[in-house]
């Protein structure tokens, strides 16, 4: 387990050098989110019976922090190392396909949790929360993290340049994130983007951790809980199959 220790140090280090951009920078965007949305709509929306707006868009918020930066640690940690072409020196070692991807992505999970605890609290004070069901906040923010840091992973082996990393996340997670219900309700979109929500599956990972909050959502836990699961899985038996298999990482593996 060197090996996959040094890995996921190596990872750590890589974002906490420059923690302004990848750990402050997030949490600062986040807050002029909530500053913005919750003074234009704190009291024209009320989303949940109880709840003010303010309070409703704070798990959102924190959510979308952990997942973008979960992403983002993992893809840019693969495209940087094939650009600079120093991505060599990790496959020369004796690592296996698991533990590279156990280095990656819990080092991109370690990020997302960081970035979405620093969101929390300075945005906690602006909305009244009240820890319903800790257990699931908990673990919707690791299934979540965890999602994302496989994507990133995914994201990082099939790109080969910056802009195709870019067109991923602008055109992919940004929109997915976005369309999840962070900032608001699927119920009260039309029927047809109600149904629309339904497939995806970021939705589920924010309406599962806002439940740990209120213990109200738009879909029962359980059944979110389930679809984030099997949605994981499906993810990382992809990424792990692309690793052992070298693909657009070693030559010829195309």
């Amino acid at each position: 387990m060197i090996g996959f220790r040094t890995l996921f140090y190596k990872e750590i280090l890589r974002f906490w050098k420059v923690a302004t951009q990848t750990i402050t920078a997030p949490i600062v965007t986040a807050l002029l989110y909530l500053l913005i949305f919750g003074h234009v709509l704190q009291d024209r929306v009320q989303v949940y019976p109880g709840v003010n707006y303010t309070g409703f868009l704070v798990p959102g918020l924190v959510m979308m922090s952990v997942l973008q930066n979960a992403f983002a640690n993992s893809s840019s940690s693969l495209i940087q190392s094939k650009i600079t072409g120093n991505l060599v020196f990790v496959l020369l070692t004796p690592l296996s396909h698991w533990e590279l991807f156990g280095g990656y992505v819990l080092a991109a999970v370690v990020r997302g949790l960081m970035v979405g605890a620093g969101v929390f609290v300075v945005t906690v004070w602006f909305g009244h929360l009240d820890f319903v069901a800790p257990l699931w906040i908990l673990v919707f923010a690791l299934l979540g993290a965890g999602i994302l840091g496989t994507m990133g992973l995914i994201a990082g082996i099939w790109a080969e340049k910056f802009d195709q990393l870019a067109a991923f996340q602008n055109f992919l997670i940004v929109p997915l994130t976005f369309l999840a219900g962070v900032f608001y309700s699927i119920h009260s979109l039309p029927p047809f983007w109600q149904a629309v929500s339904h497939f995806n599956p970021f939705f589920y990972m924010i309406d599962g951790f806002r439940y740990g909050f209120f213990g109200q959502s738009d879909i029962a836990p359980m059944t979110s809980l389930g679809i984030v699961a099997v949605f994981f899985v499906a993810l990382s038996t992809l990424a792990v199959r692309m690793l052992k298999s070298g693909y657009k990482l070693r030559a010829g593996s195309h």
